[in-house]
Order: structure tokens, then sequence, then C-alpha cells
């Protein structure tokens, strides 16, 4: 039995659903998504909640219901609220600079990197150039293409410079030269 999967959706107000023929769509005042469902699962409007429901008691469906319902879930959430993650940039003159369609980012290559923002997502850096800030309605395009800018420069243990998510900690290494000499 998926916990998640029975969970109904409660739909916002200024949300609207619609489910068509296997397909789900989704209209906020921040955008549209649709999302199709596998033909182990189907969707029901029941007042204001989206109940999601197996149609097969067989392992497929079971795995396809929590993640159905869960997608779902997330666009709901991503048309009405939106997603933002948020990058910081550690290292001595490494910074960022949105413009345009456009991230450059220098950290400390002979060459900056340019990075295309894709459609539908929007990167801001504020006045603080060591902060990336990426916000969209589709929650895993939004941490797809945080986790790409963050590949750049991954934080490095030793002296902690990269790119890492705001919050993240890094945990340190000692150095060689902290280990003593053993021989």
């Amino acid at each position: 039995m998926s916990l998640i999967g029975k969970k109904p959706i409660k739909i916002p107000d200024k949300v609207k659903v619609t489910i068509d023929s296997g397909k789900v769509f989704v209209e906020g005042p921040k955008g549209k998504l649709d999302w199709s469902l596998s033909s182990n699962i189907e969707a029901q409007i029941d007042n204001s909640n989206i109940i999601v429901k197996r149609l097969k008691e067989d392992k497929s469906a079971f795995a396809m219901h929590g993640l159905a319902r869960a997608c779902i879930n997330n666009m709901v959430k991503g048309v009405s609220e939106g997603y933002v993650k948020t990058l910081e940039i550690v290292g001595v003159g490494y910074r960022a600079q949105a413009e345009g369609k456009k991230l450059t980012l220098h950290l400390g290559f002979s060459h900056p990197v340019v990075y295309i923002i894709p459609d539908g997502i929007t990167i801001k850096t504020p006045p603080k150039p060591a902060h990336v800030i990426i916000e969209g309605i589709d929650k895993a395009k939004v941490g797809e293409v945080a986790a790409k800018i963050r590949s750049f420069f991954e934080p490095e243990p030793y002296k902690g410079r990269g790119i890492r998510y705001l919050g993240e900690f890094v945990r340190k290494k000692a150095g060689k030269a902290v280990g003593g000499t053993e021989k």
C-alpha cells in the first residue's frame, strides 16, 4: 500500500486542474504544466481534491502510485507558489553574473564558464555576487539546473572553495602537512 499515493492533493483556489485521457493539466498564476499518467494509474477530481488510484495491483502499479501523486502535487505547488534554489559561491574572486539568457561564472579558471539558461527557469544574481537564485515552476527542472551549475565547480574538502547549495555543510579535511611524519 502506498502511503504517499493514498493522500489526497488539495487544490488551491487560484489553481485550475483538468484530467483528460490520461493527462493531468495544471494551470495557475505562475504558469501551466502537464504530466502523462501511467496506464496503471488513474486520477480523479473530487470537490477541491485530486485523488490518485491504482487500476491494477502489481509491482509497477505500486511504484507508479506514489510517484504520480508526488508529481501532481509538485505541479500544483509549482504553479501556485513556484520553487526556488539558492547556490552560494565560495572562493576569493569567484562570482556570477546573469544577463538575459546567459549566466556567466568566474570560478578561477582561465576562462569564464557560460551557462545558457533553459526556458521556464529564471536565474537572478543579487547585488551580493556570491549567490545565484534559481526560480521556476517545475521542481525537477529547478533541481536539475541547480545541480548542473553546481557541477561546474563542486565544493572541495580542503579549502572549501566551489559552488554549494545555500546552507550545505562541506566537511573539511586536514591537509597532508597536519598528518605528521611517520617512518
